[in-house]
């Protein structure tokens, strides 16, 4: 089923215009010479097509093969980040979307103490006192908060509620941090989204974008802190109306 919809949203893409044409439009600040483009072929789409774009002298290029990836699972809505809003639904807290527009990439995190060989970008551990809060009447909304040794392990006395880094799965084995609505938060327009590893490629997030480890990995040792590096991310047919 995924290989299906996958090849429709490619016939869609072939036929609206090229993943570099799309870039180019967009007129992404100079210092940026790297994209991460997600896309999907609706607003309720819950899979997705990752592309690796980079900027060299003769314009935007593809780098790599598409990868196919997951988003929330009731599809994208517009987010908080570089990019002014277009014509769509917005992402609200626990509304099971993930963000779409532009949007910095922050630090890169696992659950080993060292990064991945060949990581470029800077690196965290999540650890078990490593938390990322999405309660939103607090004044960590949408922060990652650690809870320093000694002190009781208990998140639930700090906060209503948080994500816990350390999963019991692999999900955060490997991830990023997305800069949607960085700091200061706004309140209820949504919190904790990364790229991270998918539980398999017909298993929507939360609002997260995921895919494959071997893909994750290859993705995130590409990236260059110098390049500037930006997730671009939204339908297909919402793409060329992103405006900054």
């Amino acid at each position: 089923m995924y290989r299906s919809l996958v090849l429709i949203a490619l016939l869609l893409q072939a036929c609206a215009g090229s993943p570099t044409e799309a870039v180019s439009a967009l007129r992404l600040p100079s210092a940026t010479s790297q994209v991460v483009l997600v896309t999907t072929s609706g607003w309720r789409a819950a899979t997705a097509t990752l592309r690796r774009l980079e900027r060299t002298p003769a314009g935007w290029r593809v780098v790599g093969p598409v990868i196919p990836a997951c988003v929330g699972r009731n599809g994208l809505g517009w987010g908080l980040g570089e990019h002014v809003d277009g014509a769509g639904p917005k992402k609200r807290e626990g509304d099971g979307r993930g963000p779409a527009g532009v949007f910095q990439l922050g630090t890169a995190f696992g659950y080993s103490p060292s990064p991945p060989a060949g990581l470029r970008v800077p690196y965290r551990q999540a650890t078990p006192r490593d938390y990322f809060v999405d309660a939103v009447g607090s004044p960590d909304y949408n922060q990652w908060r650690h809870i320093p040794a000694g002190q009781a392990n208990d998140p639930e006395a700090r906060w209503e509620s948080a994500e816990r880094m350390r999963r019991d799965d692999d999900l955060y084995a490997l991830g990023m941090v997305v800069e949607h609505n960085p700091t200061p938060a706004v309140a209820g327009r949504g919190s904790a989204i990364f790229l991270h590893v998918w539980r398999g490629p017909d298993s929507p997030t939360s609002g997260c974008t995921s895919i494959s480890r071997a893909d994750l990995l290859q993705v995130l040792t590409w990236l260059r802190p110098d390049a500037r590096p930006l997730l671009v991310q939204a339908p297909w047919s919402a793409l060329r109306g992103l405006r900054f």
